[in-house]
């Protein structure tokens, strides 16, 4: 990958980071000379000694560079570690060698030295010795290649910080996607699995009381409207859900006799918040489903309360003495999914299943 595609993918923030810091680093010995010849009179502004400064800075600027564009991708985006530090170890040691072999006083060789100045005769002066040859590496060496060493070392931290960074945001975006094809999935469960049972409603309501099959259908157009305009929306209005509850209810109530007491109680004025659509008819179709008997008395009961943002939802019902073996039961367990991926840990979900009487007792925030 070429360096113009690394600075593409690089955030710019991270190119904010860099330019304000070598801009200060460039500035800092005009402002360094200027603050010295304003307090020193005799002093004059030379820019000799600025362009010094900026030739050493330019060094490390290029090797900067070439380690940003270059090195550090092998090590931060393409994991080659080996190829990584081979290549840091060759530019230290060109670095080294450069720095080492760039002062005048190891380029010079020894048989030009001047030869010394004859001085006068101490009697008790110890005989006049060659200095030492100089170091290898001096002080200025070893405080460049320390200062190089951290330059590089900086800038992996800022990488591996941005890049970091990036990869929280792109695995949130995954799971949020993966979050949405989830929910999407188990809408399209209850879809098909709520009209099954609606029409096998219908179904046995047509030889039975045609007059009572009509009204259910109009029932069930009022629902169908619900689901397509409805079920789609991450939220719809509290409302629109309990409207939907109060029509699923009445629908039902069509197909059973006197047998069977369904108690419904729903705010009838409903706070400005939303709820997740078809949240609570799955609870209320398994009581329908598995609580009504044709043989013995039976009861619903349904309610819904509502208090500081929260939903409080209960269903009570009698169990049938023959359980229903009807197929397609995927509602609760759906139920269940959608609430571990919408709430987490904030809602809470307990269900009784007594001898007679199942309980379902569910407490979810409202969003406003």
């Amino acid at each position: 990958m070429t360096g113009k595609m690394f600075w593409m993918k690089q955030s710019q923030q991270e190119n904010l980071i860099y330019l304000v810091v070598w801009g200060l680093l460039f500035l800092a010995p005009l402002l360094s000379l200027y603050v010295r010849t304003v307090s020193t009179p005799d002093l004059v502004f030379d820019w000799t000694e600025v362009f010094i400064v900026w030739q050493i800075l330019a060094l490390f600027l290029v090797l900067f560079l070439a380690h940003n564009f270059l090195l550090a991708p092998l090590l931060i985006h393409q994991q080659k570690r080996v190829a990584y530090f081979a290549a840091v170890a060759v530019v230290m040691i060109v670095f080294t060698f450069f720095q080492c072999s760039s002062h005048p006083e190891r380029r010079a060789p020894m048989g030009h030295r001047p030869p010394p100045m004859e001085e006068p005769f101490e009697p008790h002066r110890p005989p006049h010795r060659d200095p030492l040859p100089p170091p290898i590496v001096g002080e200025h060496d070893i405080l460049a290649i320390v200062v190089l060493l951290l330059m590089f070392g900086a800038n992996l931290g800022i990488k591996s910080y941005f890049r970091s960074h990036e990869d929280r945001k792109r695995l949130e975006t995954l799971e949020k996607q993966h979050l949405e094809q989830q929910l999407a999935y188990l809408r399209y469960q209850i879809n098909p699995h709520f009209f099954m049972n609606t029409l096998n409603n219908i179904h046995a309501l047509v030889d039975i009381d045609p007059a009572k099959a009509q009204d259910t259908i109009l029932e069930l157009s009022k629902m169908m409207r619900f689901v397509l305009y409805e079920g789609e929306k991450s939220g719809v209005p509290l409302s629109k859900e309990m409207a939907f509850i109060r029509t699923y209810v009445r629908l039902m109530q069509l197909r059973y006799t006197d047998k069977v007491r369904i108690t419904i109680d729903l705010p009838d004025e409903a706070p400005d918040c939303t709820l997740p659509p078809l949240m609570l008819i799955s609870f209320i179709e398994n009581a329908f489903k598995h609580g009504v008997s044709y043989q013995h008395e039976s009861f619903i009961e349904i309610r819904v309360t509502i208090e500081e943002n929260t939903l409080r939802f209960s269903c009570r019902n009698s169990k049938a003495d023959v359980p229903n073996q009807e197929k397609g039961g995927v509602g609760l367990a759906n139920v269940r999914k959608r609430l571990n991926l919408l709430y987490g840990n904030a809602y809470s979900l307990h269900i009784s299943n007594n001898p007679d009487v199942y309980t379902v007792q569910l407490t979810i925030p409202l969003l406003s």
